[in-house]
């Protein structure tokens, strides 16, 4: 893998995001989803190479509440939280015009930076996102339900880790010991506030405000959010187009990496 230089950002409430960065070019911010350990270089392994011999700049940030960045305890983790303190960080980190790509809470947060600051996004990438249905229908998804009542408690161990990572893929054998292992030592850090005062308004009322291209990709056996948000695009956005995977979940660029990869970089390439 390329070579990530790493690098941690003074934000808002005095806070620190960490941003990993690797490759050259214009910038590709890659946005992680929530969970237990997650992070934004353990959610795109397979994805960072294919972008950086592409010509990218590829931009890696952990989330206030994630990876190796701030994990305040006793607030609420809304979506103006994450877009925030997410954006103080990349213009810290001298950037002013991105492709957005965004899984799940990423993609919530990533349509959030494209409704506030426009002029930011250049194209947006979606993977499952986020923030486009009501709260109570996200946590009536069995993916969810599983992850809120298993994450957070004192007896929270690295079977539960990856029983719940597994939830994520439609074919558990594609999750590595390594990368379950890498992810409960982040979850061991987390408060249980990170999940349980997450607070994420639906943006689909909004959607047609999205002027910019927006490709998009849904597994047809994702556990966590309904295949059925890739409509909301389709039918609201000026310039969007959704690809629907069989026997995939909730991680497209991990599960079909191969074509993810491809079909994004086509995308950018226009």
């Amino acid at each position: 893998m390329s070579d990530i230089v790493t690098r941690r950002h003074k934000v808002r409430d005095g806070h620190e995001i960490c941003v990993n960065e690797t490759g050259s070019g214009p910038a590709v911010v890659f946005i992680h989803g929530s969970g237990p350990g997650a992070s934004g270089v353990s959610n795109f392994r397979l994805n960072i190479e294919a972008f950086v011999a592409a010509g990218y700049r590829v931009i890696l940030p952990d989330l206030i509440g994630y990876g190796a960045s701030s994990k305040p305890e006793g607030i609420d983790y809304t979506l103006d939280l994450f877009a925030d303190t997410l954006m103080d960080a990349l213009k810290a980190h001298g950037v002013d015009r991105a492709t957005l790509v965004g899984n799940s809470l990423g993609g919530g947060i990533a349509l959030q930076i494209a409704l506030d600051t426009p002029s930011f996004v250049d194209r947006l990438i979606l993977m499952s996102p986020g923030c486009i249905e009501e709260r109570e229908i996200y946590f009536a998804m069995p993916g969810i339900a599983r992850m809120v009542s298993d994450f957070g408690g004192p007896d929270f161990s690295i079977e539960d880790q990856k029983r719940l990572v597994s939830n994520l893929v439609y074919d558990p054998s594609q999750i590595s010991d390594a990368l379950i292992a890498e992810r409960f030592a982040v979850a061991r850090t987390q408060p249980k506030d990170v999940l349980a005062r997450m607070r994420t308004p639906n943006l689909a009322p909004r959607l047609a405000e999205l002027a910019m291209p927006i490709l998009g990709f849904w597994g047809l056996q994702d556990q966590f959010l309904p295949a059925s948000g890739a409509n909301r695009f389709l039918e609201a956005c000026a310039d969007a187009r959704f690809m629907t995977f069989n026997k995939v979940g909730h991680w497209v660029q991990v599960e079909r990496a191969v074509e993810f990869n491809r079909y994004s970089v086509e995308f950018l390439r226009g």
